[in-house]
């Protein structure tokens, strides 16, 4: 008994170092992506998806328990019913990025820890969930050219900061055939947006800056259902839809304008000389749009998963102080599956293997010069089973999305990446009273 106990206080503490890193990392971050797109609305808005998902394109809806082991289902909490051992998952994601336009290209890179998760199963029913993610990411910085009078005129255009979403949840098994679930999540994070007038062929003229800083804070509320067709059969049937309220997110920040001196040969400028204008509590409030899932898995348990899921956001509706941001609604489909050759082999080790494979589509909320900017992606993962006793299961899951957005035409910009995901899942027994001391 001494002993379980003991070990028990080893994997909290562990748990408790792996949380103060993860919100000192997230609380530090500056940009964690770079694109131009990140500019509009809230920036590169991120969907509640783990490792697992992704390698399946995003399929997440209708799965519950793919691969034998407790996944943290977080896209839709009825999934949550499904857990019956402690969980603990934690990731990182590294994204390499490729901005094209007309002849010009620029890479870049960029990563950050992804997500923290725990699940506590309640009964043999019901868990609880809660952990961190991101909701999105801001990171963008560009120059337009124009001449004004013979002078040449550069406008740049600069944001950084992102959102985070931390949530409880609790999932239960109401019927055996039927399971709901919810999230209440706190949406919060730093955004920071600045626009410059720079003379680059005029070192006695003084740049200018206009830059809105603000801290953004509020609940948002999620629902999930999960349907399972014949539950006892060797091939089994799952529906899933969840969906989230609209919600007001409170912002606070300043808003500044100052001159500066800026040097175009060696690309630095000074600190403010004077400052125009100055506004240290602008408060307002952001109003975010409802969105629905809606999909289904076929699967056959620990052994091969596939289905397809629909997901649709009424961005149209996103409004900043009262004001809509002109955004449209945007759609997504997501098709893949997940295979294990045999989870109870012994002598080949690549048959515990989960192999995963998906594709994704994304029609954006973005609309840029009347062009709608679309998103495209192929999926590919790995399950790693790891060395395991008779309580405690481990597992290091690997994601790969390969994708582009955007388009040339019309002068824009075209963004090819390769994302890749990385994560550590444990089940394990806690809490639980053994027999024999």
């Amino acid at each position: 008994m001494k002993l379980s106990v003991i070990n028990m206080i080893k994997k909290v503490k562990y748990i408790a170092v792996c949380i103060i890193l993860f919100f000192a990392v997230n609380v530090h971050a500056q940009n964690t992506t770079n694109s131009p797109y990140s500019q509009f609305g809230l920036g590169d808005i991120k969907p509640a998806l783990i490792a697992q998902n992704i390698g399946m394109g995003g399929l997440a809806m209708g799965i519950r328990k793919a691969g034998g082991y407790n996944n943290i289902n977080v896209a839709n909490p009825a999934a949550y019913s499904a857990i019956n051992l402690s969980t603990f998952d934690i990731g990182a994601t590294i994204d390499f990025r490729t901005l094209s336009k007309s002849s010009m290209s620029e890479r870049t890179t960029n990563g950050t820890l992804s997500h923290l998760l725990i699940a506590i199963p309640v009964n043999p029913k019901s868990a609880l969930s809660f952990g961190l993610m991101p909701y999105s990411d801001l990171g963008y910085q560009y120059r337009t050219h124009k001449l004004l009078e013979d002078v040449k005129v550069d406008q740049v255009y600069a944001g950084e900061g992102g959102l985070s979403r931390a949530h409880l949840g609790y999932g239960y098994q109401v019927a055996k055939n039927l399971s709901l679930g919810f999230n209440m999540a706190y949406i919060f994070g730093n955004l920071k947006n600045k626009q410059s007038t720079e003379f680059p062929e005029d070192i006695t003229a003084l740049s200018s800056r206009n830059q809105a800083e603000k801290s953004v804070g509020g609940f948002n509320f999620q629902y999930g259902i999960q349907y399972v067709v014949n539950p006892e059969g060797k091939n089994v049937l799952t529906i899933g839809y969840s969906g989230t309220t609209s919600s007001k997110l409170n912002t606070n920040g300043s808003m500044t304008s100052f001159r500066y001196s800026y040097d175009a040969i060696n690309q630095t400028e000074s600190a403010p000389i004077d400052t125009i204008y100055f506004n240290p509590e602008v408060a307002s409030n952001m109003r975010i749009p409802q969105t629905h899932s809606i999909g289904f898995a076929f699967e056959r348990a620990n052994k091969w998963v596939m289905g397809a899921d629909f997901t649709y956001s009424r961005w149209s509706q996103f409004s900043e102080g009262g004001v809509n941001a002109g955004l449209n609604d945007s759609f997504g489909i997501a098709v893949g599956g997940q295979y294990t050759p045999d989870y109870t082999a012994v002598s080949n080790y690549f048959k515990l293997i989960d192999y995963s494979l998906g594709v994704r589509f994304n029609k954006t909320y973005m609309k840029v010069q009347s062009q709608q900017i679309n998103q495209t992606a192929l999926c590919f993962g790995l399950g790693l089973p790891l060395p395991s006793n008779r309580t405690a299961f481990y597992k290091i899951n690997f994601a790969a999305e390969w994708g582009k957005r955007g388009t040339l035409s019309n002068n824009l910009v075209r963004e090819n990446y390769l994302n890749l995901r990385l994560g550590f899942t444990l089940n394990d027994r806690w809490f639980i009273k053994p027999k024999y001391d």
